[in-house]
């Protein structure tokens, strides 16, 4: 369940983006701390189509390292759905996830996400909106089902640079819960940062921190390292 989680806040949060964005406009873009790599020009990938791919590393922040690399690749696009492979290399974890056209998961695995998982982006993204969001997690092979609640919140505009590139994004702030309903005494608390590229219709860089009962169980950080279109 807790793996499941964590894919619709990082994607693992799979992914948060809009089909359709206003370019990156008002504040001038922030720097950011991530150590220079040779500037790269970036791809258009405003609207998603099949055979797009993500490839993402994870660092485990408790113990410093890195934790493992997944790839993202569009499998079908329609007028209300994107469906997305998902790979995590060196492992047989593998599976299909299922977003709307805004990068809210729908379904992954036996989970399905009612209305959605709220983790995509709301448009048009400018810097102090901030929207909520509420949702059912119901396991189709058991039964059992989660209460999912949180906001998020656009709090600045950045310039990101990651090993795949430097994209101008959106910092965005989410805050979440899940309660079990078959023990709803027991309480996972999500707090995460992303930082969405238009150019790009993704995330080039999530930090998901995620506390059970009180207690530190998750601190990751995600980074783009490589991204691009079907090969023609």
């Amino acid at each position: 369940m807790f793996r499941y989680a964590l894919i619709g806040m990082a994607g693992l949060l799979a992914g948060s983006a809009l089909a359709q964005q206003a370019p990156v406009q008002g504040q001038t873009p922030q720097a950011s701390s991530t150590t220079p790599v040779p500037a790269k020009a970036v791809t258009a990938m405003e609207q998603p189509l099949p055979g797009d791919f993500w490839t993402y590393e994870t660092r485990d922040e408790i113990t410093g390292k890195v934790s493992g690399t997944r790839n993202n690749v569009v499998t079908e696009v329609t007028a209300t759905e994107i469906s997305t492979r998902f790979e995590l290399v060196g492992t047989s974890n593998q599976g299909l996830n299922v977003y709307d056209r805004s990068w809210n998961l729908k379904s992954s695995g036996p989970w399905k996400y009612q209305p959605n998982d709220g983790s995509g982006i709301q448009s048009p993204l400018k810097v102090g909106t901030s929207w909520r969001f509420q949702a059912d997690e119901v396991n189709a092979g058991n039964g059992n089902i989660v209460k999912r609640s949180g906001n998020s919140k656009v709090v600045s505009q950045e310039a990101i640079t990651t090993r795949a590139g430097t994209f101008d994004t959106f910092k965005i702030e989410t805050v979440l819960s899940r309660r079990p309903t078959n023990d709803p005494t027991r309480r996972e608390e999500i707090m995460g940062q992303t930082w969405y590229a238009p150019a790009i219709d993704h995330w080039v860089k999530r930090t998901v921190v995620a506390r059970m009962d009180n207690h530190l169980r998750v601190n990751n950080t995600i980074e783009l390292v490589e991204y691009g279109r079907k090969q023609q």
